[in-house]
């Protein structure tokens, strides 16, 4: 049984660990599906790689409030899929290849599902049919998220109304719905998240009918509630919206599949070539059994971590989805840094930061987010001040002929530190930088509205703006 010092389970963020600071540790890295894991393979890239396309395509939709008449005429879908995952099966080969290389002499790559089988022993499923076992004095557990399929009759296999075997319905996850071997002229996107959100606005643009399901009263809930409001409001002027309403069942057609619907206005059917289902995703943890190595799943089945990012078990730590309820490329990427640091100074290990996380959906209108809501504001009892400041009222949006899109802001109305921001409106995830430097450099509103220049007429005007808003810090006495 092969004894390591290092064990890393995913090749996401994990990947970033090894370098020359543990080139006289022997290392073991095992994948069980695409290397680079989640966000190069099938998450934030190649998401963002057909929204750019799909923002073109639909530019012209944008025109007539400005003057101009344009249309869409085609969309090469299968020429934007293969440039798109050209570019990224090329860096997924090349990432394996290069850890099994001659350049990482120190490295052993397993490419196979693992377990653990007792306390740091872990039992691997090679894909050539073959297992392994190996021990390690150290783990890294960052083996991400999977996609949720929710139990839905006709999503799975099972006996038919009859009491017979059924086969499952057709459908496609998050993983799978970018390889498409022809854009659909009909799509039906189960969900109300971001996932659903980002592609909802990609076929649309790209021509497609979209239908997408939510059970809740708004899209995007865990957004601000006005910044949820107005992207429902748009996204239902868009494609269609069906909110409150549950599937009870699947099946497949000549076409595609066909929904069974219920709700506001009773039970319906609905149907389309394709489906996507983009309910959230769940963390691998419980598939490891890593309690088997005696740490710990919290109710969300997430690996318990640390300040430090270390599990109850001294030596094994975790970062990214599997760990953190932040399911962001940019928070594992962090996660991974202090992992990495202490991995090499266990004797000064820092923290992760996870005070003031950003996030942004990559939608028409553009949405993106820090800190606190108003409604965790007013359920916590945090004395805050708000600031709305309009895309309209700037320069920049005059030029847009921008309507309804807007920032918010929220401040501690006795220091002016800022508390949250909600963008929704166009470069959303650009605009909101300002603020999020603001938030971790401790920066007062007023002192960052003020003392620096901010370009004329460019839409970071909008946060000077949206700051000068906010009123004076009260003063004691």
């Amino acid at each position: 049984m092969p004894h390591f010092d290092l064990v890393i389970i995913g090749t996401g963020s994990g990947n970033s660990i090894p370098g020359p600071e543990f080139d006289h540790w022997n290392i073991a890295i095992v994948e069980d599906g695409l290397f680079g894991g989640t966000c190069l393979n099938v998450g934030c890239i190649p998401t963002k790689m057909f929204v750019h396309p799909a923002e073109l395509a639909d530019a012209a939709r944008h025109g007539s409030a400005l003057g101009i008449n344009a249309q869409l005429n085609s969309v090469d879908w299968p020429g934007i899929r293969d440039r798109i995952f050209g570019r990224i099966d090329a860096i997924e080969d090349g990432g394996r290849k290069y850890r099994e290389g001659p350049e990482c002499p120190n490295i052993t790559v397993f490419a196979g599902r693992g377990r653990f089988t007792g306390h740091k022993a872990l039992h691997i499923d090679l894909h050539d049919g073959g297992t392994s076992e190996v021990t390690a004095d150290r783990f890294v557990l960052a083996a991400g998220s999977h996609a949720v399929v929710p139990d839905i009759p006709g999503l799975a296999s099972g006996p038919d109304a009859a009491g017979t075997a059924a086969a499952a319905a057709a459908f496609h996850t998050s993983d799978t719905i970018m390889r498409l071997e022809q854009l659909p002229t009909s799509i039906v996107i189960l969900g109300g998240g971001y996932i659903a959100a980002e592609f909802a606005h990609v076929f649309s643009s790209f021509g497609v009918h979209v239908t997408q399901i939510a059970r809740g009263k708004r899209l995007l809930k865990s957004q601000d509630a006005d910044v949820s409001a107005q992207f429902t409001k748009e996204a239902a002027a868009r494609y269609t919206v069906l909110l409150e309403t549950k599937v009870t069942g699947v099946a497949n057609t000549a076409d595609g599949v066909e929904l069974q619907l219920y709700g506001p206005g009773g039970p319906h059917t609905l149907q389309a070539n394709v489906l996507l289902v983009a309910t959230g995703r769940k963390p691998n943890g419980a598939s490891l059994d890593v309690e088997k190595t005696g740490v710990r799943l919290d109710g969300h089945g997430r690996v318990v971590v640390d300040a430090h990012q270390q599990t109850d078990v001294e030596g094994i730590y975790a970062l990214g989805d599997i760990s953190s309820k932040f399911q962001l490329k940019h928070v594992a990427n962090h996660e991974a840094k202090v992992v990495k640091h202490n991995l090499a100074h266990p004797e000064a290990p820092r923290r992760s930061d996870h005070r003031f996380v950003p996030a942004a959906v990559f939608t028409d209108p553009q949405i993106a987010s820090v800190g606190i809501t108003e409604d965790h504001a007013v359920k916590a009892d945090i004395p805050y001040a708000v600031k709305v400041q309009q895309y309209a009222d700037i320069a920049a949006g005059w030029a847009r002929e921008d309507s309804g899109h807007f920032l918010k802001v929220l401040a501690d109305p006795a220091t002016g530190l800022l508390l949250g921001a909600h963008v929704i409106g166009p470069e959303a995830a650009t605009v909101i930088q300002p603020l999020i430097q603001a938030m971790h450099f401790g920066q007062k509103a007023q002192d960052v509205a003020r003392n620096q220049y901010w370009i004329h007429p460019a839409l970071s005007e909008l946060v000077e703006n949206a700051l000068l808003g906010l009123p004076e810090p009260r003063r004691a006495g």
